[in-house]
This record gives C-alpha cells, structure tokens and sequence, in this order.
C-alpha cells in the first residue's frame, strides 16, 4: 500500500447506545449507568480515526435510515470523512447498544438495520477514482445482500490494482457464517486485520493455542496478518511467520467500544503514508489507546 492516494471504507454506520455502569448488571431491577448515544459503526469509526490520525483524503460508503441520515452525514463530514451515505426506504439505521462494566470491556446489542442492507446496486466504480486502498468491514459479510456488494467492491479494487484490507468483526457473527466460508470470500485481500478471538477462530485453533500461531497460519492465506490484542498490543504475521510485536500504549481505560476500529484506522492512516507493518501497528496502537479513554468510538 502506497501513497498518495484516497482510503475508501466500505462498511456499516450505525447509532450507538452506549452505557458505562460501574457496578454489575443487577438483574430484574435497576443499575446506574452513564448513558450517551452515540454516531457509531465498526467502518464509520475506522474511517474518522483514519481522517483524524493521518493526511489522506477518507471517503465512506454505507447504507443508514432516513430518520437518521443527516445527523450521521454531519458527524462524518465534521470528521473529515467524506461520507456517500445511500438512504434506506424500509429500514432505520442500525442500533448496537453497548454495555460497558467497571473493566472498560463490552458486550453489544446489534440491531444491523439498514447498514446490512447495502447491495451492488449501491456501488459506484468512481467510488475508487484516486483511490490507494480499500478497507471492508467485516460485518459486509455476514448479510447477503452486503456480502455481495463486498465481493463487488473487493473485485474492482483488484482489476484497479488498489490494494484492500478486512477487519473480521465479530467473533460470534464470525462463528454463525463459518470461517471456511469467510475466508473463502475474502480471498485475495492483502492486509486482515482481526482481534485474537477471530484469529484463532479462523485459524481453526481455538484456547489455549497461543495467537501467534494462529497469526501465521493465517499469513499464509493473506500476505499481512495484524492481529489487535488489546491492552497486549499487536502480532504482525507475513508468509507464515511473526514478523513483529508491538506494545500497546498504557492508558486508564474507560470504554473499550471501538478501540478495534480506532486501531484499523490509524494503522491505515500510516500504511497510506508509506509506513512500514510494524510502524503502522504502533499508530494503530496510538489511536486504541485514545479511544479507550473516552465514551464512545469515534475521534
């Protein structure tokens, strides 16, 4: 991946409702939460953290309810996302609310809503006009209809020679689809960028078999494996050996929700900038560590 040139993010945008309760969930009764919603989505956010983190321009691709299209069009632009939102005529803009416990980690509520429902229809070939890469959110492809599009976007890009990269997503949508059947339809990308339960999951090798080896097996698929390990930092895997480990930035963590996506926008961000895999991986570090310190995950 070289610059200079556009990313364009291919993926979900979503309203996040995004509580902080400090003490267990009391089950049958109520718990004090801080609650705030939230303009949210695994490609949405990686896009802003990309336009916030690095030089190039970010174009954004994604399907929202009208309800809420311009309140989310605003958050992007205002983000520095050039954002080409398609408008659902049936269905409102997908909802995940996200619990959050006293350890800053999350458990999500997905309502996909219209962000599954993008199509081929959607897609334009001068979406990648001047465009270096293309970036997939994993969650494309556990819908048909955005699936398709996916495989749509992941074929022009190789005919253009842009290079692309996928974030797998989430680990249970993951495990419904079927790895064989992920990794069957992402064939041909160059950088997979998934956290370590996805890893493993892929690779067919589930605890306690260390990520790393998860990581290389799967390098042998894809050319550049970067696996996010959370307060552990990243594995960066190539032709099927670690070929770098990089420490994550020591912050006090408040909200985990998006810490994934800050990571794949500002290791992006880096790559567009001619950054090296491991140089990269520390930017996406940088941005994880500042997005765990505040509520929500976006910039």
């Amino acid at each position: 991946m070289t610059g200079p040139g556009a990313l364009l993010v291919v993926g979900d945008v979503v309203t996040d409702v995004v509580a902080i309760h400090p003490e267990p969930l009391a089950p049958a009764t109520d718990t004090a939460a801080r609650i705030r919603t939230l303009p949210g989505g695994a490609g949405a956010n990686a896009a802003c953290w990309a336009a916030r983190t690095g030089t190039a321009e970010v174009r954004l691709l994604a399907r929202v309810g009208a309800e809420s299209a311009r309140w989310h069009e605003r958050a992007l632009v205002d983000a520095g996302v050039r954002p080409r939102l398609v408008i659902d005529a049936q269905e409102p803009t997908g909802t995940v609310v996200a619990l959050v416990g006293k350890d800053a980690e999350r458990t999500f509520l997905t309502d996909s809503g219209a962000s599954l429902r993008l199509c081929p229809a959607d897609w334009t070939p001068s979406l990648l006009d001047g465009a270096a890469h293309l970036h997939l959110s994993g969650y494309l492809f556990f819908a048909d209809s955005s699936r398709e599009l996916a495989m749509v976007a992941l074929r022009a890009a190789r005919t253009r020679g842009v290079s692309v990269s996928v974030d797998p997503a989430s680990a249970g949508f993951l495990a419904g689809l079927g790895p064989q059947r992920f990794l069957e339809a992402v064939t041909g990308v160059d950088v997979l960028l998934p956290n370590e339960d996805e890893a493993r999951l892929l690779a067919g090798m589930p605890e306690p078999t260390g990520v790393a080896r998860a990581a290389a097996e799967l390098s042998r698929r894809v050319p550049l494996v970067v696996v996010t390990r959370g307060p552990a930092g990243a594995l960066i895997a190539e032709r099927g050996r670690i070929t770098a480990e990089v420490e994550a930035e020591p912050v006090a963590a408040v909200d985990s929700t998006g810490a994934g996506d800050a990571f794949t926008g500002g290791f992006l961000a880096a790559r567009l900038e001619s950054a090296d895999p491991a140089e990269a991986a520390r930017a996406g570090c940088r941005a994880a560590a500042l997005a765990v310190t505040r509520q929500g995950g976006r910039p």
